[in-house]
Parts: C-alpha cells; structure tokens; sequence
C-alpha cells in the first residue's frame, strides 16, 4: 500500500509583466509537486488573493504601479499564518535587500536565475529553509564585515540577543550558520522537535517572523563566521 502523496506546494505569482507571469506559471505549473493558484499585476491585490487562494508562497515582484513588491510583503508578512514570500526581481540593490529580508521575505531570488533552480527556490521555502541567490549572500556578508555603521549595528543586535537565554543564542547562531533543524539537533545534542520549540522562542522573544532575520542579526552581532557562501 502506497503512501499518499504529499498536497502540491499552492504558488501566487506577483508581476506587472503579463509574459512574464505566464512563463513562470508555465514553468512552476510543470513541476508535478507545484500548483499555481493565482496570479496578480500589482501588490495592492495580494491580500485578497491570499485570502481567497491561500498559497503556501508568493513570488512577488518589487517594481509594480500602485503598491510595490516591498511593501506587500511587509503588509502580508504581520498576517496570522501568511504564505512565504520570495522575492524574484533583477534589483538586488543593498536597500532593496536588506527592506525584503527585514520584511519578513523568506527569499531574494533574480530573475536571471536558471528556471530549475527557482522551482527549487519555491520548494526550499516551502520546507522553511531560506533561499538567496549568490550576489545577495555576498552583499549580506560585506555588510556584516564592513562598511558604515559596523559597529551600531553589533551594539544594537547584542542588546536584542541578551533576550535569549544560552541554548535559544546557541539555536540562534547555528540558524545564522544555514543550519537546517535537524544539523541544529546534531550539533547541539538536541532533538529535532526541541530545536523548532528553541526557533519558535527566538523569534517570539525577539519580534522576528523567519528564519533569515535570525541570520541577519546573528551575522550582525558578529556572531557567525562569513566563510563563504556554499548555499
């Protein structure tokens, strides 16, 4: 007897771009575990959508006419149980990354990137594991390691990590690190259902909604060792 399978991953896709909305409801539509649910041309119609469509992520645009890309996502992120967000664009200006990843986006995807690999980006999300393309890693560490306001930053990131008590900053830097839950449980000696209470703590204590802006702080406190990006 076999297992059933597992429900499609529900997909919205944000774009003023009508061709584009096609190729990528083409592209993710034939993948066999993604279903697209909805498509929109402009931030200010995602609330509606999510709500009548109820997608597990959203592929949502920056540049759009009335309500751009950056502010829907803040919109939508402070929703109960909102979708993951990523955001597929060809801007990866520090302000527009750093307002994504704030907001509560789970993902910074460009546009230029292979069609197989956003099906996996979309995927990835979905499973709760953060997706950034190259050229934003290596902007997320130059910032981390230099630049202006270096040190405001790692003074104000250590004053929101004393919340934590020893084991939830132990959870914390190993997120920072890209650690899955289950790594997070090997290395810490942990189970894996101890590890989610721990993230699910953190980001309570702390105001945070993901995963990434876990990582943002830690990197910013210092905390984690920026030795390359393999993800």
């Amino acid at each position: 007897m076999t297992a059933p399978a597992a429900p499609a991953i529900r997909v919205l896709i944000v774009d003023d771009d009508p061709l584009l909305r096609a190729g990528l409801a083409m592209m993710l539509g034939g993948a066999p575990d993604l279903e697209v649910v909805g498509e929109a041309g402009d931030g200010a119609e995602v609330p509606e959508l999510v709500a009548t469509r109820s997608p597990d992520v959203v592929l949502m645009d920056i540049r759009m006419p009335s309500t751009d890309g950056l502010t829907a996502t803040e919109r939508l992120r402070t929703r109960p149980d909102a979708p993951e967000v990523v955001v597929l664009t060809t801007f990866d200006a520090d302000e527009h990354v750093l307002r994504a990843l704030g907001g509560g986006a789970a993902g910074f995807v460009l546009k230029d990137t292979p069609p197989a690999e956003i099906v996996e980006a979309v995927r990835r999300v979905a499973q709760g594991t953060p997706v950034l393309s190259p050229s934003v890693i290596r902007r997320l560490i130059t910032r981390a390691t230099g630049g202006d306001g270096r040190r405001r930053r790692r003074e104000r990131a250590h004053e929101r990590l004393s919340a934590l008590n020893e084991r939830e900053r132990d959870v914390a830097v190993a997120v920072g690190e890209g650690r899955s839950n289950a790594e997070i449980a090997a290395v810490l000696h942990l189970s894996v259902p101890t590890v989610k209470t721990h993230v699910s703590r953190v980001l309570a204590k702390l105001d945070l909604n993901n995963r990434v802006q876990i990582a943002l702080l830690a990197h910013d406190a210092g905390l984690v060792e920026d030795t390359g990006a393999d993800d």
